[in-house]
């Protein structure tokens, strides 16, 4: 009996997150100041994040953190995706840790009875999450925020395969460095972006880089569509070969499907 409540509260974890107020990775900077040093190794190196500043704590306190190994989901009847993109001007920036495209407002994903408005989608390499101990070439993360500042990512994975054509003209304007955002010559298709089948994972998580807060509905994606080899080389040229964080432990949560 125990255990089958204890089963019951993660599930209600899983599918119904409480409200928080999660910000977005940039913003946690000292008053005054630059925001604290930190990276994908060395002494800004992930497993460090937390005790890089008080703002980072989370990072190393927390116990829903992302990205984890998606393993024995639970079959809940997750309801079907509900996504809506529009066209819309895109800016395109190297913030220093990955390629980020920002899209102008209007695409959204209903969930919860809530809506949620797409802010911004980047990648990282290798995968961040793995499904069933497996790790891709390339991991998306489409970064959704509703009205009372709630987020909501879904993620996609890119395996092997032949070229992307609707990556290829966020690769074309990719800046090798970190600077300001630009105007993205041609709009990219986010919604092309996306495998045919929609079915996924969900799970609560946090943010994968500093403050790492928690609270974020996680939604991964099963199928995963193509890049080619080349194209992840073009990438991990412009993030210095890797910017993904290592896999969290669970600490009870329940994964569903």
């Amino acid at each position: 009996m125990k255990k089958t409540l204890f089963i019951a509260v993660q599930l209600a974890a899983a599918m119904f997150i409480l409200p928080t107020q999660a910000a977005e990775p940039a913003a946690h900077a000292h008053a005054g100041n630059e925001p604290p040093h930190w990276g994908y190794e060395g002494d800004g190196a992930p497993e460090r994040w937390g005790q890089l500043s008080p703002e980072f704590a989370m990072c190393g306190i927390g116990v829903n953190q992302t990205p984890i190994n998606i393993e024995g989901a639970l079959k809940a009847g997750v309801k079907p995706l509900q996504l809506d993109f529009k066209n819309g001007p895109q800016t395109i920036v190297n913030n220093g840790h990955t390629v980020q495209v920002n899209v102008s407002g209007g695409s959204t994903l209903k969930m919860d009875g809530k809506t949620f408005e797409l802010q911004q989608f980047h990648f990282h390499t290798p995968s961040e999450n793995l499904i069933e101990g497996k790790s891709f070439p390339l991991e998306a993360h489409f970064v959704f925020k509703n009205a009372e500042g709630e987020l909501a990512v879904l993620a996609l994975m890119f395996q092997d395969g032949k070229a992307n054509a609707q990556l290829e003209e966020i690769w074309k304007a990719m800046p090798k460095e970190k600077g300001d955002p630009m105007a993205l010559p041609k709009e990219v298709n986010a919604h092309a972006l996306l495998p045919k089948s929609l079915a996924y994972y969900r799970f609560s998580g946090s943010l994968t880089t500093p403050p790492c807060t928690e609270g974020v509905r996680w939604l991964v994606l099963k199928e995963a569509t193509h890049i080619s080899k080349e194209q992840v080389a073009q990438f991990a040229a412009v993030v210095h070969q890797r910017n993904n964080r290592p896999v969290q432990p669970l600490h009870g949560r329940v994964i569903v499907e």
